[in-house]
């Protein structure tokens, strides 16, 4: 069994309209609701060992304020191809994955449609086709590598967005 923790980046700031796209951080909503996914993560044991993430300055701070919750963290490991990847993009940087529970941690609207397309049934939350910021589904797969992942083979085991953590 493989699992995936799919994570779309927390709130970022836009105080700055000179600030390139790509070099956009998170405001402060943004990195409290990283640093409660870190809780909620370690809390039930949703821990990764691998990390993919878009090289967005968003993203890389949203796992630093994951990071310091989770036992055992592993580094970063950036994807440029994630940054605003679509559905097929983020499957084929997943397939080469090594990890048994990998987060990847992206952008929408392709983050959306990718975890709508991964799981045989989707979550009871009249959230998760928005998949706000700091979205993140828990899904598992019954496969021994990576390259077999398929969209519709994922089982759904958790989906919270920031706002529903009570910390």
């Amino acid at each position: 069994m493989k699992r995936l923790i799919l994570t779309r980046h927390a709130k970022s700031s836009w105080d700055d309209p000179l600030t390139p796209d790509h070099d956009r951080p998170l405001n402060e909503r943004g990195k409290a609701a990283a640093a409660d996914l870190g809780q909620w993560l370690a809390s039930r044991g949703y821990v990764p060992d691998e990390v993919l993430c878009s090289d967005a300055v968003r993203t890389r701070k949203t796992f630093s304020g994951i990071a310091p919750a989770l036992p055992g963290a592993p580094e970063l490991e950036l994807k440029p191809a994630l940054y605003h990847a679509g559905p097929d993009v983020m499957m084929a940087v997943l397939q080469h994955a090594v990890g048994e529970t990998v987060m990847m941690i992206g952008h929408n609207p392709g983050i959306a449609e990718f975890a709508h397309r991964l799981v045989a049934h989707t979550p009871v939350s009249p959230e998760f086709t928005r998949y706000p910021t700091g979205a993140t589904l828990v899904v598992d797969f019954l496969v021994d590598a990576w390259a077999e992942v398929r969209f519709g083979q994922g089982v759904t085991v958790d989906f919270v967005v920031p706002r529903e953590i009570v910390a």
